[in-house]
């Protein structure tokens, strides 16, 4: 394993499970101090462990991203604790799916609440914090391809990816003269514990999602954290406002239908 992160200090939102852990781990075992929140303390605690037993530097945060402000303290208290602060990857999300018809404004906004505004939040403190650094930094921003392409019933949370899709790119605009990258990273379909929530845990379902992949499968979730590490190093030092998609080449698929190939 390399050591692209040695004593860098990185913040992974939603670091729990999945992608967010995931992510994590990869950061800690290329040698990075990385701070995690969430929501779930049990789930904190068995990933902070998790890390700590090959030997990576972790540490918690219970934190819930609707809560702006204790988000923005928190990361100025992680960077003034460690003296800097090198990544922020704003991975959480919150979903609440609903066909429009039975969307209520409330449920609409829930979508944006974490998805949107923390994201806007993280990435407006790390910004400042980054920019008085030397080195300046890398913000990535975890979207997904409902943000770039439609579906029946994620309507809220579709906009609210597009809508952190295009900001992160103004922030990259903002960013670039200070040396702070902003990049996405947009996942399709990941086997995740979220994913097969979604899918109440039917393999037909999954199956067929997994037929629509060009690659015939769903990605895993250290293949897209994989992608975030790459766009938070310096391998990435001149790449800033990139949407990478990391989907098996979904987003890239003209759909014909098979009876006419």
């Amino acid at each position: 394993m390399s050591s692209r992160f040695e004593n860098k200090v990185v913040i992974v939102t939603g670091g729990s499970e999945g992608i967010g852990l995931a992510t994590a781990q990869q950061f800690a075992a290329e040698g990075a101090q990385v701070v995690i929140c969430a929501r779930n303390e049990d789930k904190l605690k068995a990933a902070v462990e998790s890390i700590r037993e090959q030997n990576g530097r972790c540490e918690y945060q219970v934190l819930d991203l609707e809560d702006t402000e204790s988000f923005s303290a928190m990361i100025q208290t992680v960077a003034e604790q460690h003296g800097r602060l090198d990544v922020l990857v704003n991975n959480a999300a919150v979903t609440r799916h609903r066909t429009i018809e039975h969307m209520t404004l409330e449920l609409w906004r829930k979508n944006f609440c974490v998805t949107a505004d923390a994201t806007f939040v993280g990435t407006k403190t790390a910004m400042a914090i980054m920019a008085e650094q030397s080195n300046g930094g890398a913000i990535v921003n975890v979207s997904s391809s409902c943000g770039s392409r439609a579906t029946i019933g994620v309507s809220g949370y579709s906009a609210a990816k597009a809508a952190a899709d295009s900001f992160s790119n103004c922030a990259a605009m903002e960013g670039a003269a200070n040396n702070v990258r902003v990049n996405s990273v947009v996942p399709g379909s990941v086997a995740t514990a979220a994913s097969e929530a979604a899918v109440a845990g039917n393999e037909q379902i999954q199956d067929a999602i997994n037929k629509t992949i060009p690659m015939q499968r769903s990605g895993r979730p250290e293949e897209v954290a994989a992608a975030i590490c790459f766009l938070a190093s310096d391998q990435a030092s001149f790449i800033t406002g990139v949407e990478l998609p990391v989907d098996g080449g979904k987003l890239a698929q003209l759909y014909v239908p098979t009876t006419l190939i």
